[in-house]
């Protein structure tokens, strides 16, 4: 029970002060006069001025409150390293039983894993919310037992209390680490993407380690090179890549032995392969309105180089003009067709026939260029089925349709046969237009001898053939007319997007292949896509960086597309395997945060404690005893911790007792009145 007297004035204080001073002067002028009363009139005054200012007698009934301590557990990825855990949890268990064993205090026990997604550990978050579900009051300290890597040190809050940090680990110990500090994100293919590498010793390294360590670069979980590298410099290491899409290059070191962990002596960069500039050789036959269509796509992009033979005046054409008026410069078909066609990536006969003017030797060439891996894009006119067809040239053996002598001049829609709906060129295609599309014209017939028939035309014939020959790749379009879509003729159709795909195919681009695995991942969840012309396949095997493996179902989700989702129990490469095709993806980050500094040090988290005079302490040299310290002094010493008490209290019940009520005060100053008149009638 508690009692103190209060105030609670009828008058404000001001009027009170002004009301004292008249009673004062009026007294000190009956005691100058002579007057015998002055002394009861003065008394009558104070006390009627003590009944205004309302004093009262409090009375509270009071409980005490028992102290909180904050007992917050590291259960990191980094806390897990060598014997850490059981050393935190050993310490955890026997701070909690010494703190529950004093007087008056409770304990809250807060453990804290890592962030989501590659967050790393949010010690300060953690202990920010446990204080907001607390009275701040009642808070008598905060102990944290972690390895003192931390990543939210910015969300540290202001504490009413000591903080201790207790150190897991040793002196002792030493930790290895690959860091990749420039990684590009795009590399152009056959050029040499430079990457800067950097192996880290920290804490107690050993004699005789330091020096030299040996890197293996592996592409695509392949053969890997190795390189030996000066540890605590950082490296350049030139990279080519040899495909478009994605690269994963895994870089790895030894473990070593002694240091913490091996978890951090990798890393995964998972880089596009992106084409310089696509290189396009555009031979146009005879002129007509879909010639500009084919010139403006492909200069629109610029991306593309163009070289575009065009022939406006046949040899056979007797017009008297002299040969060296026909051109500004002869134009060098022996170094396109002979010295400098590798170089091209594409070849596209618009409308060509054979005429002269391209040797059968350079026909040869640009056979012998798609078996070696080239691609041809033929858009076929009436040429195609005459006499003079490319058909009829050595570049037969790789056309995948032979010319029927028929042209079909009537109007038909283009569709997407059912195997175009599984092709990635074609797929849906249909709904890359909003609305229907416009008709075309003109349709060469032609008989399929080989390659996949993705889009019908007149009476269901084939008008888009694709193929494989060799290493190379053969595209027909039994039509001169996909120039009227981008006329807008009957409101158009998709010729940008057909004839985009239909390039990027030819170019061996990973994202239009038909048999194909690949795999997205967002954090450690991977979305595996397998593509296919099959109706049916197989499932997936995942092989896990510690050699499991693992098979999963895959659901087709649209023609010709499979898909699963399947989440990595651990950071690292996974292979993943369906029949002859392979795959390589990294899950997790490239650099963990958790796994970035492994030494258990206090560095970062000493400004937070030295401001509550809290301490830092070593587990390894013994677990400090808990003793009292009053608010304000040092909090911490040689093997001891403190905590502050906060001598909370709760208040059950209240009771407020006048000292002066209006009776007696009437009763007392009418009787020092009369006293005081007394007095005075005495004389």
């Amino acid at each position: 029970m508690m009692a103190h007297i209060v105030f609670n004035p009828l008058l404000p204080w001001m009027v009170l002060v002004v009301l004292g001073a008249i009673v004062g002067a009026g007294t000190l002028l009956a005691l100058w006069r002579g007057l015998a009363g002055w002394a009861w009139r003065g008394l009558a005054g104070a006390l009627i001025l003590a009944a205004l200012s309302g004093p009262s007698l409090r009375q509270e009934d009071r409980a005490p409150l028992t102290d909180i301590v904050l007992l917050v557990e590291d259960r990191s990825a980094s806390q897990r390293l060598a014997d850490r855990a059981a050393q935190t949890q050993e310490a955890a268990n026997t701070l909690a039983a010494r703190i529950t064993a004093r007087p008056n205090t409770e304990l809250r026990r807060i453990e804290v894993g890592d962030g989501p997604g590659d967050a790393g550990t949010l010690l300060m978050t953690a202990v920010s919310e446990a204080l907001a579900e607390e009275p701040r009051a009642r808070i008598a300290g905060v102990i944290l037992l972690s390895d003192g890597r931390l990543h939210d040190l910015d969300q540290a809050p202001g504490l009413p209390a000591p903080l201790h940090l207790l150190l897991s680990g040793t002196p002792q110990d030493w930790d290895r680490r690959l860091v990749v500090k420039n990684a590009p994100a795009f590399g152009i293919l056959g050029e040499d993407v430079v990457l800067t590498l950097r192996i880290e010793d920290d804490g107690a390294v050993p004699e005789g380690v330091q020096g030299q360590a040996e890197v293996a670069i592996s592409l695509d979980g392949g053969e890997p090179i190795r390189v030996t590298a000066e540890t605590g410099r950082d490296f350049e290491l030139p990279v080519k890549l040899d495909h478009g899409g994605r690269n994963v290059i895994q870089f790895t070191t030894p473990e070593q032995d002694g240091e913490l962990t091996g978890r951090n002596n990798s890393a995964i960069v998972q880089m596009n392969g992106v084409r310089d500039r696509l290189r396009v050789l555009l031979v146009s036959g005879e002129p007509h309105p879909g010639g500009r269509t084919w010139r403006n796509l492909l200069k629109s992009d610029s991306s593309v180089d163009l070289v575009h033979f065009t022939i406006l005046r046949p040899p056979s054409k007797q017009d008297g003009v002299p040969v060296s008026e026909l051109s500004l410069i002869a134009f060098p078909t022996r170094e396109l067709f002979l010295e400098k066609i590798e170089d091209f990536d594409l070849i596209i006969f618009d409308r060509y026939k054979r005429r002269g003017i391209l040797p059968t030797l350079y026909i040869d060439n640009v056979r012998d260029y798609v078996t070696k891996g080239g691609a041809v894009l033929i858009a076929a006119g009436p040429d195609f089925a005459s006499a003079d067809s490319l058909y009829r040239s050595p570049l037969a053996e790789v056309l995948p349709a032979r010319p029927t002598a028929r042209v079909f001049d009537e109007g038909y829609r283009p569709k997407v046969t059912d195997l175009g709906e599984r092709h990635p060129v074609t797929a849906g295609l249909e709904q890359a237009w909003d609305g229907d599309w416009g008709r075309w014209m003109r349709q060469i017939d032609v008989t399929p001898e080989r390659g996949q028939v993705v889009m019908s035309g007149v009476e269901d014939r084939p008008l888009l053939i694709l193929d494989r020959v060799g290493e190379g790749r053969v595209a027909l379009l039994a039509s001169d007319h996909a120039w009227l879509w981008n006329r807008g003729f009957e409101g158009g159709g998709p010729q940008l997007e057909l004839l985009r795909r239909l390039a990027h195919w030819m170019m061996k681009e990973p994202d239009l292949e038909e048999e194909a695995l690949t795999a997205e991942a967002v954090g450690q969840t991977m979305t595996i896509v397998r593509r296919t012309l099959s109706e049916t396949t197989g499932p997936v095997t995942i092989t896990a960086p510690d050699g499991t493996q693992q098979e999963v179902t895959l659901q087709e989700t649209s023609p010709g597309r499979f898909e699963a989702e399947y989440s990595g129990p651990d950071i690292g490469l996974y292979r993943l395997t369906s029949g002859d095709l392979t795959s390589v993806i990294g899950l997790g980050p490239a650099a963990p945060r958790e796994f970035e500094e492994t030494i258990a040090d206090g560095g970062a988290l000493a400004p937070v404690v030295d401001e509550t005079r809290g301490g830092v302490r070593r587990l390894s040299d013994g677990l400090p005893t808990v003793r009292d310290v009053r608010a304000g002094r040092p909090a911490a010493g040689r093997g001891w911790i403190g905590l502050t008490p906060r001598d909370a209290y709760e208040t059950r019940n209240v009771t407020q007792t006048p000292l002066l009520p209006p009776w007696l005060v009437l009763l007392l100053s009418a009787l020092m009145i009369l006293a005081g008149w007394l007095r005075e009638g005495r004389r």
